[in-house]
């Protein structure tokens, strides 16, 4: 990054049934085990497999020298054996630097009951705080089932079916498979460092992340993580979200919070605040009334102060336009149970002010369009970060002596073109602690290329108790810049009470496109009017309307290379991006004969829509009309897409990392013939939303590229 400067061991009380996690513990250890990551195991399914292993990628927040994890067989009607376990840092995607063994009371193999769950010997490691560590395990025999946390928002790998033992691999070649899904592993923790003790954030699916970035740890526990890890003694952070959890009531495979608070929350190592952020799902959907969630607030708060713990609770955010569940009567309920975390008589330790973090400041019953991902009721990446903001640090009483002099940039999410006039970015600094700061010094963090001109001095003599103060710099990325998300940070240093602080922010810019055209040999064709193009290296953009790419219409904007998609071959992208248009837009890739005359056969196309999932569309009958479909599933970006031909076979792949793939399914086209056409495509899909225009950003699309080729695919012996 370039820089621009302008001015024993002790385990926690288990859950019933749990005997066998402290059979394994040296009651000689003195330190304390903390919880450093946490996630509530709450469903099981039979995965129809054998011989596998997992590998399971996890962001720690505090950190240790000694790491240990917990597994969990619950949910489930019989035991599990896991023949072989590892744990280490992570080096990169599903690989491990130099993994660690693992045992379980001394030994390498272990089978856990079911419904019990057991804790590994401890393992020397030194594992910074924020980190990634992996854990791996293996399977032997059919695995007839997998406890598991399903929205886990981070990539998970597998060894196909009967791939056997790997997990003392450093490599990750042997992980050809993914989901997003955490198995079995429910803890880990550390001891020998700085923490002082845990947070345990119990919540529903906004704590769960849902809406974050995958692959990216934005959900709110995660940035709270990141404000604690400046405080001198710093605390972990433990996610215990479910998504479509309650606090009066539960269901198969979801219990409510007031039936988990035990298994989840009050059994953490050396746990000493719960942050409580539930209660939306009671009051929408649930038919609860705010008096009945009220009253499972107060027997949380009983049972968690029973354990000598903090409970600090969090207002409720406001839904009105996530589906028809909001009613007048509901808002009444909602402003009812907010009344009393903001002021429980006592019954809370504290509270943090959520719904005033992210409402709209002239409809309270609304989300801030800044921090709505777009359903309404749960916060986009920016929203999280505000949840984490808001809540008060010394009022946890983990960590100490934490930063009171807070620096934020805004915009939130600034959007950068490059050969433009600069962007203005903007920090404020703000005092809130009760002693003045002074010699306070910001710097902006750039990616290397990038200029700022500062607008003002960034160098202040005094920060007295609640001013505010701001510096601001007119940003430029570089000329050779790829379009996409870049990291921007913050970073300010002072004096208070006679000690050097430090706070840091930092938000993700986005790097735009503008039109200008493509390079050769590449080439564009349409069948909108309002469709344009930009090429930036490897990457496109394609901007484009169309009512769609399906059935009858065929509507679209392309990037194609003549005869790129050979009879024996494979054609792939990757959909880095999808803005603007409706749920359905459209961006993936195209083969034809002729993708300028469709009706001249051979078409098939693979597309990741902006909220629908993968789409594999082909022409079976050599009409130009793209009349069968396949797909579905979650949406995720970025998608790797791959297209393989086998003559007149095509079949459609996706991948979230371009690792592991999954077919998606195959078809017959039978008019393909030659070599036919290869491109990316885009479509609004703006039927319902007449005149509007989509904008896809795709990459790793070229004849000779590293990253992606049109690899020869051997054919029949007779060719």
């Amino acid at each position: 990054m370039a820089v621009v400067l302008a001015g024993l061991l002790l385990p926690a009380a288990p859950p019933a049934g749990a005997a066998q996690r402290t059979q394994t513990q040296p009651q000689k250890q003195k330190q304390k085990w903390t919880g450093t990551w946490a996630t509530a195991q709450h469903a099981a399914y039979d995965p129809g497999t054998s011989e596998v292993t997992v590998r399971i990628p996890v962001r720690v927040s505090a950190g240790g020298s000694g790491v240990r994890i917990r597994l969990t067989n619950d949910f489930t009607t019989e035991p599990v054996t896991i023949g072989h376990a590892t744990v280490g840092l992570r080096d990169g995607g599903g690989a491990v630097t130099k993994p660690r063994e693992l045992s379980f009371g001394g030994k390498g193999r272990v089978t856990i009951p079911a419904g019990e769950q057991a804790a590994g010997d401890p393992v020397r490691l030194t594992v910074p705080a924020r980190s990634d560590l992996v854990v791996s395990l293996y399977f032997p025999g059919r695995l007839t089932h997998i406890s598991q946390h399903w929205m886990g928002l981070q990539t998970v790998y597998w060894t196909p079916d009967g791939g056997g033992d790997h997990a003392g691999d450093a490599e990750a070649d042997a992980f050809t498979r993914s989901d997003s899904s955490f198995p079995f592993l429910t803890g880990v923790d550390v001891r020998g460092g700085s923490a002082a003790g845990s947070v345990v954030a119990l919540g529903d699916s906004i704590t769960d992340g849902a809406s974050s970035t995958a692959d990216s740890n934005r959900r709110w526990p995660d940035y709270l993580a990141a404000r604690l890890s400046g405080c001198f003694t710093t605390a972990g952070v433990l996610n215990e979200g479910i998504s479509g959890n309650r606090i009066t009531a539960g269901t198969d495979g979801n219990p409510s919070a007031l039936d988990r608070l035990e298994r989840d929350v009050l059994s953490q190592p050396n746990a000493r605040t719960v942050l409580l952020f539930e209660g939306v799902n009671d009051l929408s959907w649930g038919g609860a009334t705010g008096d009945q969630v009220i009253d499972g607030m107060k027997e949380i708060a009983r049972r968690v102060h029973a354990r000598g713990m903090r409970l600090v609770g969090a207002t409720v955010v406001p839904y009105r336009g996530w589906g028809d569940w909001w009613t007048e009567a509901e808002e009444a309920d909602r402003q009812k149970v907010n009344a009393f975390v903001r002021d429980s008589g006592g019954v809370l330790d504290g509270y943090a002010d959520f719904d005033r973090a992210v409402r709209d400041p002239d409809d309270h019953t609304r989300y801030g369009a800044e921090f709505d991902s777009g359903d309404h009721l749960h916060p986009n990446d920016t929203g999280m970060k505000a949840f984490a903001d808001a809540v008060d640090l010394p009022g946890l009483r983990v960590a100490r002596d934490c930063p009171s002099t807070r620096v934020r940039l805004t915009s939130y999410r600034p959007s950068l073109q490059t050969g433009g006039q600069g962007t203005r970015i903007t920090a404020t600094l703000t005092n809130e602690g009760s002693s003045a700061a002074g010699d306070v010094r910001t710097r902006l963090e750039l990616p290397a290329g990038w200029s700022a001109e500062p607008a003002g001095g960034a160098r202040l003599r005094t920060l007295h108790p609640g001013q505010s103060a701001t510096v601001g710099w007119t940003v430029t990325p570089g000329p050779d810049t790829a379009w996409g998300s870049h990291p921007l940070g913050v970073r300010s240093t002072y004096r208070q009470s006679g000690r050097q602080r430090f706070d840091a922010d930092e938000v993700d810019a986005t790097v735009t496109p503008v039109p200008s055209g493509v390079e050769t040999p590449y080439r564009t064709t349409a069948t909108t009017d309002d469709a344009h193009y930009a090429q930036n290296g490897g990457q496109f953009a394609i901007w484009a309307g169309g009512r769609d790419l399906s059935g009858w219409k065929d509507e679209k904007a392309a990037v194609y290379l003549p005869g790129a998609a050979p009879a024996f071959g494979s054609v792939a992208a990757r959909v880095v991006s999808q803005t603007g248009s409706g749920p359905s837009a459209k961006a993936g890739i195209a083969v034809a004969n002729d993708l300028t005359a469709p009706e001249k056969g051979g078409y098939a196309v693979l597309t990741m829509s902006a909220r629908f999932g993968l789409e594999f569309m082909t022409d079976s009958d050599g009409d130009g009309r793209l009349d069968t479909w396949a797909g579905g599933g979650s949406s995720y970006h970025p998608a790797w897409l791959r297209l393989v031909r086998a003559g007149t076979t095509y079949t459609a792949y996706a991948s979230a990392d371009g690792v592991a793939w999954q077919q998606v399914a195959a078809a017959t086209v039978p008019s393909a013939g030659g070599d036919g056409d290869a491109g990316l495509v885009a479509s609004a899909v703006n039927l319902d939303h007449p005149g509007q225009t989509t904008t896809a950003v795709l990459d790793s699309f070229s004849p000779s590229g590293a990253s992606v080729t049109f690899d020869a695919v051997p054919g029949p012996s007779s060719r």
